[in-house]
């Protein structure tokens, strides 16, 4: 049996692949949110002794893979096709794992950044060699860097000096420049527009709502992998004509003229 033509069996394996990285994910939050380190010899010994099944994300990230799976596609014949689903598998709980530890303890740990960095570089290299279009690709990813960054940046010192105070964590500055590297300067770019529209209204909800009070820090990179995860699985084309839609104003002109 056949799914977007791939076979059944494909999709169990990537499920209980996904199962297992979501056990290894559990395991190590705590250890990325305390500044661990994740491998050395003490580490696999606390994490020996300290074991315990992570249900949520071992189901969690088992329905993920098996989305990307069906929505990205695989090339069995052209394993260099695959770079981008690759690299996707091995965002995913490191998006996972920011989402949490920032919610849980308002902090994107340096060296869960610098993991994504390191591996965002090595795909984007791997892009520009085995890719037809690879010089392309790469500079455009390796300028997705700077661009994402770039942003967050200088939101952080306009918003500073307006308010007198931090209006963003250097961690989210350094977390999006981090994804450049996988999405390129126009991805970014509508990750960095949905992180900030997502989080305006969920902001306005949960105080709304009295879970935080006004004055009141909101971790913002919840937002951003939010937005991170809608661009993985919706193609630039449809994100990009959605968000046309959205700021250009074409919405509240149909509503007035209908």
């Amino acid at each position: 049996m056949y799914f977007n033509d791939i076979h059944i069996i494909l999709y169990l394996v990537v499920g209980l692949l996904g199962c297992l990285v979501g056990q290894i994910v559990g395991m190590l939050n705590e250890r990325f949110a305390n500044h661990k380190k994740i491998f050395s010899k003490q580490a696999f010994k606390e994490m020996k002794i300290s074991y315990e099944p992570h249900y949520i994300f071992m189901t969690l990230l088992g329905i993920i893979y098996i989305i990307l799976l069906y929505v990205v596609g695989i090339d069995i014949k052209n394993w260099y096709a695959n770079i981008d689903l690759i690299s996707y598998f091995l965002l995913i709980p490191m998006l996972i794992s920011a989402f949490v530890i920032d919610i849980k303890y308002e902090i994107i740990p340096n060296r869960l950044v610098i993991n994504i960095f390191e591996v965002g570089l090595i795909f984007t290299f791997a892009n520009g060699i085995f890719n037809p279009n690879g010089t392309s690709i790469a500079f455009d990813r390796i300028t997705g860097l700077f661009v994402g960054g770039g942003i967050f940046l200088l939101i952080t010192i306009i918003g500073g000096i307006i308010a007198g105070k931090e209006a963003m964590g250097m961690g989210d500055v350094k977390f999006v420049g981090t994804l450049g590297l996988f999405f390129g300067i126009k991805n970014i770019i509508m990750i960095s527009i949905m992180s900030f529209f997502i989080g305006a209204i969920l902001s306005i909800v949960i105080i709304l709502c009295k879970m935080k009070k006004p004055n009141e820090y909101i971790p913002f990179g919840p937002f951003i992998v939010v937005s991170t995860f809608i661009a993985i699985f919706i193609h630039e084309t449809v994100l990009f004509n959605i968000l046309w839609f959205i700021f250009s104003g074409e919405w509240f002109t149909r509503l007035i003229y209908r």
